[in-house]
């Protein structure tokens, strides 16, 4: 891969509108069903949950025709922190009584529960970036905001503001891929003045200095960002109507009902 190339990372907040029969659910139904499989995977204290909860995202992923190996390349990024907190576990896990001791030295220890609990993690994060990248894919920003708009509007008719939250939401899942194009343009600027990209990729003290030039100046972009869109919701009178109107029309039929059925046993079985 190009290593000027960050946005292929980013799985997380792209849709592709493929037409599949996940697509032509419900918005509502589809925020639903992917929101509970998101928490029933967070929650599920079991392993078999946890591959549970990977299995119904490959087979979204298969039924929304979406590559598989573009949803998989969405776990390169985060691997490294992954990895880290895996081994956080292996080595400095706390609970020696009652399992299997492979290795000690000194206060580093390598147990069989320790190694239990890093396996989990690393399932739980898959099954997580997988469902939400599922759910991006499958469901638009405006989609998404229609939808949430509709679920959340009887908290509004008790005084909460609940179109600030859905706000929050769209720009969180907007700016990721921002993010991505910015760091791709800084990467590509420094590399244009002499900064090293692509000739250390084996070294990872190398990589490291490399990435930390880009910290400050993609900090610095998302502020300003983050100014301007302030300014210009301010100058549309962003807040004056409490309630938004939408192109979307929700229709509510009997395969979007059957797709919430199969979702909540979905979520039944990942935590139970």
């Amino acid at each position: 891969m190009n290593p000027f190339e960050f946005l292929p990372l980013i799985t997380v907040g792209q849709y592709f509108p493929t037409g599949s029969i996940l697509h032509r659910m419900d918005a509502r139904a589809r925020l639903l069903v992917f929101g509970g499989l998101i928490l029933a995977i967070t929650f599920t204290p079991s392993w078999l949950g946890l591959v549970a909860g990977l299995a119904c995202a490959v087979l979204g992923i298969v039924l929304a025709k979406v590559s598989l190996r573009y949803a998989l390349r969405g776990l390169l990024a985060p691997l490294p922190f992954l990895i880290f907190i895996a081994l956080l576990q292996i080595f400095f896990f706390s609970a020696t009584v009652n399992t299997v001791i492979y290795f000690r030295w000194g206060w580093i220890h390598i147990t069989q529960a320790g190694l239990w609990t890093a396996l989990l993690i690393l399932l739980r994060f898959v099954a997580l970036i997988l469902n939400l990248s599922l759910m991006s894919f499958c469901l638009s920003t405006s989609e998404a905001i229609t939808a949430m708009s509709d679920l959340l509007r009887p908290l509004s008719k008790i005084g909460i503001r609940t179109m600030d939250f859905v706000m929050i939401f769209q720009v969180a899942m907007r700016f990721l891929p921002l993010l991505a194009q910015s760091a791709e343009r800084i990467a590509k600027a420094q590399a244009s003045r002499g900064a090293e990209w692509g000739t250390r990729r084996g070294n990872l003290v190398g990589q490291v200095k490399r990435i930390v030039p880009l910290i400050v100046p993609l900090f610095v972009i998302s502020l300003r960002r983050a100014e301007t869109m302030a300014l210009a919701m301010d100058a549309r009178a962003y807040g004056l109507n409490h309630q938004r109107s939408s192109i979307y029309e929700l229709a509510f039929g009997w395969r979007d009902g059957l797709f919430l059925i199969i979702g909540v046993m979905l979520m039944a079985v990942i935590i139970l």
